[in-house]
């Protein structure tokens, strides 16, 4: 039996959004995954998963720590001998693809956002985009989530033998059912992802600050990922926010929501967004690549600019003038566009597609 290695930097992520690819992998081929914790650890060896625990600082810049995972990456391949790698996100991505390149072991890689690493100019950039070219150039098949991030790495010359589109990881249209809409006169807007500025919180609280009231609410779900925990807080006390906190299974909470805001200035393709939307909840949203591709203006949700809360406020507000069989409404045409375009099975049958070009 052929072996896969699967190089990622969260088993939660891994099993929640790509558990279906890792399910038909383990089906026909001898699949290990390495991955620096054990969150979803249990689900993936339950699909039949080897798993190797392997430390990742996933926002750190630390060389030395950087050159252990590398070698990490490269023990682990010598020892195994896999016949393909497979990774995702940044780190696994370079010094996974270094390691795979050299030793000549085809690897099939994804780009699942670039974040704020391609704003920046001089010396660093240019350190990120060699970088990048290091870990991707030898790739089989790299796969992009959006136009955008494809164009920008076409530009910055950052190549691979094959490049490949698909929309974002899918939504698994069964775990996301679609829900009736909730009834009553309560409005909660649902913030969901990790608490940073890049994900525009300091939007999201001055639209709270500005338009919550005894009938409108704005709830946070996602952990703090900067030195925010203070201020969110301080207002919650104050009644203008409610924490719902970190939780592996969010489908209850889109369902109890009556909009899903995503306010990140970057995205690969938002989970948060397709998620909601395959539940039935009109979504509010950056007019980015990653976001965009996701809703329909005005008819499956309203956009808006990301770090302009004016904006984010006056789409809100065209939200809140909405009746509430018009807001159901609005989330009905969202799950259709779901069911039309996100379906996971075709994200599954891509990757599978490739893996399979890459076995044979």
């Amino acid at each position: 039996m052929k072996k896969v290695l699967v190089l990622t930097n969260s088993s939660g992520g891994l099993y929640d959004f790509r558990g279906e690819f890792i399910e038909a992998l383990c089906q026909k081929y001898e699949v290990y995954v390495s991955m620096p914790d054990d969150v979803k650890e249990a689900e993936l060896v339950k699909l039949g998963c080897h798993i190797i625990r392997t430390p990742i600082n996933r926002r750190g810049i630390n060389p030395l720590e950087d050159l252990k995972l590398y070698r990490a990456y490269g023990k682990m391949m010598k020892e195994i001998k896999p016949d393909l790698a497979v990774t995702y996100t940044i780190k696994p991505n370079i010094y996974g693809g270094f390691a795979a390149g050299r030793r000549k072991i085809p690897y099939i890689a994804t780009i699942t956002g670039l974040g704020g690493a391609f704003d920046r100019t001089g010396p660093i950039l240019k350190l990120i985009v060699g970088m990048y070219r290091a870990g991707l150039k030898r790739a089989a098949c790299v796969f992009f989530q959006n136009e955008e991030n494809r164009g920008i790495f076409q530009k910055m010359g950052i190549t691979a033998k094959r490049t490949r589109m698909v929309m974002g990881s899918g939504v698994s249209l069964e775990k996301h059912s679609y829900e009736p809409y909730p009834v009553g006169e309560e409005t909660h807007f649902l913030f969901v992802g990790r608490v940073m500025k890049e994900r525009g919180i300091l939007e999201y609280i001055e639209a709270a600050r500005r338009l919550h009231s005894d009938r409108i609410f704005f709830d946070i779900m996602g952990y703090c990922d900067e030195d925010y925990q203070e201020l969110l807080d301080d207002l919650e006390k104050e009644g203008v926010i409610r924490q719902i906190g970190f939780h592996t299974q969010v489908h209850e909470y889109l369902a109890a929501a009556s909009a899903i805001v995503v306010a990140s200035f970057h995205e690969g393709m938002s989970n948060a967004l397709i998620e909601g939307a395959a539940t039935g909840r009109p979504v509010i949203a950056s007019n980015i690549s990653g976001c965009k591709e996701a809703f329909e203006e005005g008819v499956t949700g309203f956009g808006f600019t990301p770090g302009k809360p004016v904006e984010l406020i006056d789409a809100m507000e065209k939200f809140l003038s909405l009746s509430m069989e018009e807001r159901a409404a609005m989330g009905r045409r969202g799950r259709e566009k779901m069911e039309r375009e996100f379906d996971r099975k075709l994200v599954t049958a891509a990757y599978m597609d490739e893996a399979s070009q890459n076995l044979t």
